[in-house]
């Protein structure tokens, strides 16, 4: 094989890469990828952590889902240095992840017309995604951190989004229309930056980016994330919680928020030092802390039935 032949194979080979890429993951390969969520799953295979894990959840901190997942052995979950809309809010949902790279023309015509002429998309690629989303999820992009005519996300966009998603975005690039956005109460989201052109995706004149992946395993910034894992961003950054690890987390933060009140209650009533609290229980402070949560079931901010359940596993 001469050197023009070798160079046009590999460009085929590439192309074709990029295509199966391009089209939303099988539910075979979800199945395969995710093989520790026993729970529910949506019809195409993504993990769907159940919504009163997401709801407990939004009391979680990002200190309490960061140790938990290190705990575990999840080094590269986490992602700081964001833009926010809504920024004292909490954005908590499941993930589902687009991934676009530069735009080249040959892949995106090839990615287009496969898109509009076997799977019956419309529109543009940006549009694609979007039109996937259900209640309870959070549209995660790696945009690669596209900025001048890379937006492809403005109001009309963001409104579909909520519409459709009730959620907001993680979105690894620059967006546009941030006035409109902002308007949009519920739109709690990080991105990178903001920039007022409109992206450009004309693979015959100018093209600026090209979708390469529905609901695949995709990086933002230095994390990795999967369809179907948990988004908690807020103050600033953003955790994404394996769907087998998110009742771990909200169970761990729960027994850390319990203590934390009472520890902060006993040591504004003088009965024990914050030397006391912060190092290793006596057992008599572990069983005034039994006491308490006994005492106060109906008033904590911990479902009922997890305060019992956690004082049947204890010893004090």
């Amino acid at each position: 094989m001469n050197n023009k032949s070798y160079l046009m194979f590999v460009s085929l080979v590439l192309l074709m890469a990029l295509q199966s890429h391009a089209q939303q993951i099988s539910k075979e390969e979800l199945l395969f990828l995710t093989p520790e969520w026993k729970g529910e799953r949506f019809p195409d295979g993504r993990p769907k952590v159940p919504d009163a894990i997401l709801n407990r959840m939004k009391l979680v901190t990002l200190e309490e889902a960061w140790a938990v997942l290190k705990g575990d052995n999840y080094k590269h979950q986490y992602e700081e240095g964001w833009e926010s809309i809504n920024p004292d809010s909490v954005l908590v949902g499941r993930a589902v992840t687009a991934t676009f790279m530069p735009g080249r023309p040959d892949i995106h015509r090839a990615i287009d017309n496969r898109g509009h002429n076997r799977d019956g998309r419309i529109k543009s690629q940006n549009a694609w995604t979007v039109a996937l989303l259900v209640k309870g999820d959070v549209y995660v992009v790696d945009q690669f951190g596209a900025h001048e005519d890379g937006p492809t996300i403005g109001d009309n966009v963001g409104t579909a989004i909520l519409t459709n998603s009730g959620n907001g975005i993680i979105y690894d690039g620059a967006i546009r229309d941030i006035n409109g956005l902002k308007e949009l109460k519920s739109f709690t989201s990080l991105f990178r930056s903001y920039h007022p052109s409109h992206h450009l995706n004309n693979p015959d004149g100018e093209l600026n980016t090209t979708l390469v992946g529905i609901n695949q395993p995709t990086r933002i910034g230095h994390a990795t994330v999967m369809p179907g894992d948990v988004v908690l961003a807020r103050d600033g950054a953003v955790i994404f919680i394996p769907p087998h690890l998110a009742e771990k987390v909200v169970k761990t933060s729960e027994i850390v928020r319990l203590r934390d009140m009472f520890g902060h209650l006993r040591i504004r009533e003088k009965k024990y030092t914050a030397a006391q609290i912060d190092n290793r229980w006596s057992d008599d402070i572990e069983k005034d802390f039994s006491k308490w949560l006994n005492d106060h079931i109906n008033e904590l901010p911990v479902p009922k039935d997890q305060i019992q359940e956690l004082l049947k596993n204890r010893t004090w």
